[in-house]
């Protein structure tokens, strides 16, 4: 294994076996864990702002760590990380528990309901205790040139701290669709997996194994997640998810794990971060508190606009690779324009195809309300508002018909309590 991590003709092999090697142990597992969660009914309930109507096992986030679990520590078994630094090796051992360690804070939520502040505390807490490890953004590259950023030991902290929590929340903030978290988050994860690689030396090659493993967790859950999901990963996903690309993200495009390229992980982590960012404004210009849960994110807009579930979480899947292609633009990869040319046609084909559908379902609707005018009524027949209304009754017996009642909704809780993967 010693020449897989010289030859640099070998180590994109050993990364394509990491990578496959956790999209099948996550694919087989994911099935287990569904039996298991139904059995112990840890499932999560519809609501009012939910979009599945039945309940779905949301423990699917266990599958997610197995599968990297399993592909790293195969890697690691095969001396991947054996010529590494031993300060450097800390560096991806402090990444990987890390990662576990919000896992167990997402799956202590799933299982308990934990209140926001204490929640958000331990997240800042184990996130401190990361930075005190190493894993620090000590230095940002303004341009990816020479010009260097240098932060101050409190700066640094706090700069580390809100990256790794600002990052873990906004993936669980975007599980909201199903397959929407688990596919943004691949794209995310191939995308640092080819700008890593890109540093191209023996110690780029053990995030550049991180990150593939994280992408094939993604695309082996995606298997049973994508609309209609038969598994959620439940917060404990979510937030594994989102800090291991936050811890990757720092020390992956790093030479020598000092300064950082912040332009290229903001890039491609730019989409749940701008949506999170947007959903906090909004709720505080409406007086509310950040943590209330509300139908602001950017999945719920394409929603209200009249896109499906499907090509809503199809359209940002395309944002987020659009985003990706255009960091690895900016890290000069080889055939980078091809990759960036292959993601703006697929954007915008998507974007004429949803409007496409969009003037279908405008024309049809259109011819529906002129036949519904042109026909007889009969007098023994109920109007057609109280069919809807009885048939409301029948579908949702819990909920009285929307024009005789006021529906109000009353939420304490964070966004994170109504994720589902």
């Amino acid at each position: 294994m010693a020449d897989v991590l010289t030859n640099p003709a070998k180590p994109w092999g050993f990364i394509l076996f990491v990578f496959s090697l956790s999209v099948l142990t996550t694919a087989l597992l994911a099935p287990l864990v569904q039996a298991l969660g139904a059995r112990f009914h840890l499932t999560d309930r519809p609501d009012t702002r939910k979009q599945h109507q039945k309940p779905v096992v949301r423990i699917g986030g266990i599958a997610m760590v197995l599968g990297f679990a399993v592909a790293l520590t195969t890697a690691w078994g095969l001396g991947a990380f054996a010529m590494l630094p031993r300060h450097q090796e800390t560096l991806i051992w402090t990444a990987i528990c890390g990662s576990l360690g919000f896992f167990a804070i997402g799956l202590a939520d799933d299982l308990l309901s934990l209140p926001p502040l204490p929640r958000l505390s331990i997240q800042l807490l184990v996130a401190a205790l990361v930075w005190g490890t190493g894993i620090r953004i000590n230095a940002v590259n303004l341009n990816l040139g020479e010009q260097v950023l240098q932060f101050s030991t409190g700066l640094s902290l706090l700069v580390t701290v809100l990256w790794l929590v600002g990052m873990t929340n906004a993936i669980n903030w975007i599980d909201g669709l199903d397959g929407l978290a688990a596919g943004v988050s691949g794209i995310a994860a191939v995308g640092l997996t080819v700008v890593t690689f890109y540093v191209n030396d023996q110690v780029a090659l053990a995030p550049t194994l991180l990150a593939s493993a994280l992408a094939g967790a993604c695309l082996g859950f995606l298997r049973h997640n994508f609309s209609p999901a038969r598994i959620f990963m439940g917060d404990g996903g979510s937030y594994f998810l989102g800090f291991a690309l936050a811890s990757i993200s720092i020390i992956g495009p790093a030479k020598e794990f000092t300064g950082v390229s912040i332009l290229l992980p903001l890039l491609i982590l730019s989409l749940p971060l701008a949506d999170m960012s947007a959903v906090i404004m909004d709720r505080l210009r409406s007086g509310r508190s950040p943590f209330y849960p509300d139908r602001r994110h950017l999945h719920h807009r394409l929603l209200r606009a009249g896109l499906s579930q499907r090509h809503t979480v199809l359209l940002i899947y395309a944002i987020s690779q659009w985003l990706a292609c255009l960091a690895l633009v900016m890290a000069n990869v080889g055939n980078r324009f091809l990759w960036l040319s292959l993601a703006t046609a697929m954007f915008i084909w998507l974007l004429l195809r949803n409007g496409q559908r969009q003037t279908g379902h405008h024309q049809q609707s259109q011819g529906h309300v002129s036949k519904a005018q042109g026909a007889m009524v009969d007098p023994g027949e109920p109007p057609p508002q109280a069919k809807e209304d009885h048939r409301a009754i029948q579908e949702f017996p819990h909920q009285p018909p929307l024009q005789q009642s006021t529906l109000t909704v009353t939420a304490v809780s964070q966004d994170t309590t109504t994720s589902h993967g």
